[in-house]
């Protein structure tokens, strides 16, 4: 399969924000409990109940902020039953997620010493659904103000003095479904309601993000652009409504599954099903393109943010493990997927402003897979890592010249080869994907505008695609790179079958 392309290494275009690689944290299954708190007691390495392991691997991936409770879980919280003595703090059950008590003993100030071990921001989801506007205004006093409201004297009682910065503020999740099952009008109402008693205080501003669309639901995402104001003959956004969310998010998962109760298997897949999956993920661009030319009608000047706050492959759970936990396996197919959604965001970093992986550790598309003491980290992680230069990059533009290789997939052709590209601190770094499952890639990529340095190659692949890491055996690793060098002003690059590489090079 050979591919050629043109890089405009001189011509600098939206920048990639690094919230784009954001991570979600939701208690469900092990995600929390027993992959980030272990609590003080346990035999596992923590800082205050939480566990360092996974502390150190996520750190190694600069990630920029943690969405927390939920998910839908967030609209069944009350965060006053996770503040305090922890031996005080009252149970609950989780009702979306297997049915179980929990302690409370993961609230509010737990939350926040990991946000500050991780160097992330903090992204906290209010609860909409079944809480109240008094209950969410209570909860960002709390947490941001600094002199001697009831809030701030509550926090100190708690043994916090300072606030905390909490620059992301969801208003609900999910409100069509398990975040209270309404329309998109109703919600709308409810957005600014609880938008307007989301108070900044003192130097805290909050990004308030309104909960969003189900996949291509275009229709919700222009209710809420029409709520934020009138539509002038100029297209710009104003009127009262306009500062009470500054961003509308969307969910869309990666499922290919008959049927909801059927999703396939994480691990034991043919190739018929791997090529349903990566087509499925290559929807998101043109579900991110749907979103954002509806908000483009309203808001030429893109001052509002487009929010994917959960996205990711979607599996059966693994045999054996609790139904209503979610755990899945992740394997070099699931690598792949995060590939293609991260050339699609860079290319809508002029609209898309945050993503977050659903979820970080246990749960769906993990990160880091933990169990007692054990740690493993997935093919999807390293993914994450092999792209940490595009963090606040500038994006440039890539071209391929000629239609893409292409495979018929269902009613439509997949493209099998995926790229982006950014520039940042006089380093040039390019993504590449190759899906073909048996054949590689040899790309020819011409670049122009720059002087360009030795090119470094790093390679994520594996023998089969069914490939997964284990305690045991860890057979998705990144290794170097050999066959990349600069012909002239051609970057040549061979790609083996299903593999996911980076390049980077200095310029002048």
């Amino acid at each position: 399969m050979r591919v050629q392309a043109v890089l405009e290494a001189d011509l600098p275009g939206p920048r990639i924000n690094r919230h784009l690689y954001g991570h979600f944290a939701e208690h469900l299954g092990r995600c929390v409990y027993g992959g980030f708190w272990v609590g003080e007691d346990s035999p596992v390495p923590n800082e205050g109940g939480i566990r360092l392991d996974v502390v150190d691997a996520l750190r190694a991936l600069d990630i920029p902020n943690l969405r927390w409770p939920g998910g839908c879980f967030a609209d069944t919280y009350h965060w006053r039953d996770g503040v305090g003595p922890r031996e005080d703090r009252p149970t609950m059950v989780n009702s979306h997620w297997g049915d179980v008590v929990e302690d409370n003993s993961f609230g509010t100030h737990e939350f926040m010493a990991l946000c500050q071990l991780l160097g992330a921001d903090p992204y906290v989801s209010a609860n909409v659904g079944s809480g109240t506007v008094r209950e969410a205004a209570e909860w960002i006093e709390y947490l941001t103000r600094a002199d001697d409201s009831p809030m701030a004297r509550l926090r100190r009682s708690h043994g916090r003095d300072e606030p905390w910065s909490v620059p992301f503020w969801g208003l609900g999740n999910e409100p069509w479904g398990c975040g209270g099952g309404m329309g998109s009008g109703a919600y709308a109402e409810l957005a600014r309601q609880f938008g307007t008693y989301s108070l900044d205080h003192g130097d805290n501003q909050l990004y308030r993000i309104a909960a969003g669309a189900a996949d291509a639901d275009y229709r919700w995402t222009e209710v809420l652009m029409q709520n934020l104001g009138r539509y002038l003959g100029a297209g710009a956004v104003t009127g009262h409504g306009k500062n009470t969310y500054q961003a509308i998010s969307f969910h869309h998962y990666t499922i290919v599954g008959p049927t909801w109760e059927n999703k396939g298997s994480a691990t034991d897949f043919d190739v018929e099903e791997y090529y349903r999956t990566v087509a499925e993920a290559a929807r998101i661009e043109r579900i991110i393109a749907g979103h954002a030319a509806v908000m483009d009608a309203y808001d030429p000047g893109k001052e509002v943010g487009l929010v994917l706050d959960e996205w990711g492959t979607w599996f059966d759970v693994e045999p054996g493990t609790n139904p209503g936990f979610l755990f899945q396996q992740n394997t070099m197919r699931d690598a792949l997927v995060a590939g293609v959604h991260f050339d699609a965001f860079h290319r809508h970093a002029d609209r898309l402003v945050m993503a977050n992986i659903a979820q970080t550790v246990n749960v769906l598309q993990a990160m880091l897979l933990t169990d007692g003491e054990e740690l493993v980290l997935t093919p999807s992680y390293h993914v994450f890592a092999m792209n940490k230069g595009h963090h606040d990059a500038a994006s440039l533009p890539l071209t391929l010249r000629g239609p893409a290789p292409t495979r018929r997939v269902g009613d439509e052709d997949l493209e099998l080869f995926s790229a982006s590209a950014s520039t940042k601190d006089g380093r040039v770094l390019v993504s590449l994907t190759n899906l073909d499952a048996e054949l590689p890639a040899e790309v020819e990529l011409d670049v122009r505008g720059v002087e360009a340095g030795a090119p470094v190659g790093r390679l994520l692949t594996a023998e089969k695609l069914t490939d997964h890491n284990t305690a045991a055996s860890t057979p998705v690793q990144v290794r170097d790179l050999e066959d990349v060098r600069f012909d002239g002003g051609t970057l040549r690059v061979t790609l083996p079958a299903h593999s996911f590489a980076t390049v980077s090079f200095p310029t002048a």
